[in-house]
């Protein structure tokens, strides 16, 4: 059967690059207690290397995939990561040749049964999954976090590919045939101007999708809204995400 690959990002990787908000370094540091450091390291869907920079500064060789060529074309360059581009489903590694396989942010887009597959034949023995998945930020001012809510779930709500409620509920229903571990709570941080917020916000798929259906872009009068209750135009606020973290062995 043919691979479909759903590819709502290639438009979009240069703002990918440029506004999306970062891991927290203690993610990384927990993934490095569950795997060698000689390690391999699959970063599935990898993006732009968002993730996977992070992790060749823990393990020893880093291969980020992802099936999106701009994606790729866009990430950034490491001495112990190699880039290819590959689906979730075929990434055309040796059979348990990786002690580890993470997935930031992507696994509402698989098709479940055959990545676990893959993981299941390119994982060594004892090696570890592990997935993770960030919500809706919000904002430490009452008044923008409103219009913030807001933009989300009934400006560009009825935007999001339907995929998106497995992230709202932090991948907590997706099956996962894994010995699973606990993991600890984490949470992501950014300390962020307006500009740098409304800038994440047009990297979004249902921002894009929204401007495809209607013909104009829905930021600006948000934008609007946004400036008589930010303050100073460049007066950092503090943004923070939920970040949801599925770990299991083999």
């Amino acid at each position: 059967m043919a691979q479909t690959f759903h590819d709502h990002f290639s438009e979009l990787a240069k703002r990918y690059a440029g506004f999306r908000p970062h891991y927290p370094a203690a993610l990384f540091d927990y993934l490095a207690t569950l795997a060698p450091r000689s390690a391999t390291v699959w970063d599935c869907a990898a993006g732009n290397g968002q993730a996977t920079v992070d992790l060749a500064e823990r393990f020893a060789r880093v291969i980020g995939t992802d099936g999106s060529k701009e994606q790729i074309e866009s990430a950034t360059p490491r001495p112990n990561i190699e880039y290819r581009v590959a689906t979730a489903e075929a990434s055309g590694l040796a059979d348990g040749s990786v002690g580890m396989v993470t997935v930031a942010q992507a696994m509402h887009w698989f098709d479940l049964k055959r990545f676990y597959a893959e993981v299941r034949r390119v994982l060594s023995p004892n090696g570890v999954l592990a997935v993770w998945a960030y919500g809706i930020n919000t904002v430490d001012s009452e008044a923008v976090n409103a219009l913030v809510q807001d933009y989300y779930s009934n400006v560009v709500g009825p935007y999001w590919p339907p995929e998106r409620v497995l992230v709202e509920q932090g991948y907590r229903t997706i099956e996962f045939p894994f010995a699973e571990i606990q993991a600890p709570s984490f949470r992501m941080e950014q300390s962020w101007t307006l500009d740098q917020l409304l800038g994440y916000f047009s990297s979004w798929s249902a921002t894009n999708r929204y401007i495809k259906a209607n013909g104009r872009n829905p930021l600006e009068p948000l934008a609007e809204k946004m400036k008589k209750v930010w303050g100073e135009t460049e007066e950092k606020r503090l943004v923070t995400w939920p970040l949801a973290v599925r770990v299991g062995r083999k």
